[in-house]
């Protein structure tokens, strides 16, 4: 694991590259005029990206991706007059 030592000015003025840093499992011990404030750690319970459970569930056989973005379908809800089910809400809005 990789620590290292930032000033509070410098860590205001590049805070996105610190945080990368820690995202990355580093350590950021901040100081104020070269004394020790506190440090910036890797959350021990991170939530996985939506990337990441998409790839869990494929690994585990619960989903099938073909790597192309899902196409749009056609509304499966229709009414018996022809319209959708969403004019109908829409209709009941206003």
């Amino acid at each position: 694991m990789v620590e290292i030592t930032v000033g509070a000015r410098e860590l205001k003025a590049r805070l996105g590259r610190y945080l990368q840093i820690v995202r990355e499992g580093g350590t950021v011990l901040v100081t104020d005029r070269g004394r020790p404030l506190g440090r910036i750690v890797p959350d021990g319970e991170r939530t996985p990206t939506v990337e990441e459970r998409a790839k869990a569930a494929v690994g585990a056989g619960l989903a099938h991706w073909s790597g192309h973005k899902p196409s749009l379908r056609r509304p499966s809800a229709k009414l018996r007059d022809g319209g959708t089910v969403a004019a109908l809400v829409s209709e009941g809005r206003e």
